[in-house]
């Protein structure tokens, strides 16, 4: 089993390329020269990941002010994210990474332990990467209910 090991503070964003839901590219080129956040979450509609993607909904307007992009990103298919943010009203995108790649080249695939099973997944991290496509901040301890607060507190 693959060991988590996130990318760093002050290091350059690796390339990759993806779409949200929508069909929208987004790569590390499409990002330079705008500030933004990449939460990693395990999977849509299960109660932390929904508590933490409201979170963000509920404070979305801080991160507009301060010109800050979101992105959510999990494992789920299109389809999936379209139904979460229809359900919860999430002003923000969501990434499909249904090939874990994007989780990988972040540092976010690896092992996990859930009910005395261990398994691969997706850790609930998050990276605060700057206009230059430098990691400013990475966040490896996240509590899902708390997290949209924390970052409020530091950015």
């Amino acid at each position: 089993m693959q060991k988590v090991s996130p990318l760093k503070e002050n290091e350059k964003v690796p390339t990759f390329s993806t779409s949200d839901s929508q069909g929208n590219k987004i790569s590390d080129q499409s990002l330079l020269g705008k500030n933004y956040i990449f939460y990693f979450y395990p999977r849509d509609n299960t109660p932390g990941c929904t508590a933490q993607a409201c979170g963000f909904r509920d404070n979305y307007d801080f991160f507009i002010k301060k010109n800050i992009l979101l992105f959510g990103i999990s494992g789920d298919s299109a389809k999936s994210h379209e139904n979460f943010i229809k359900k919860y009203n999430l002003p923000f995108p969501l990434i499909m990474d249904e090939d874990h790649s994007l989780a990988r080249t972040f540092g976010v695939w690896g092992e996990k332990k859930f009910m005395g099973k261990t398994f691969e997944g997706i850790h609930r991290m998050s990276f605060f990467i700057n206009d230059s496509g430098i990691i400013e901040k990475t966040f490896t301890k996240v509590k899902a209910k708390t997290h949209p607060l924390e970052l409020k507190e530091i950015l």
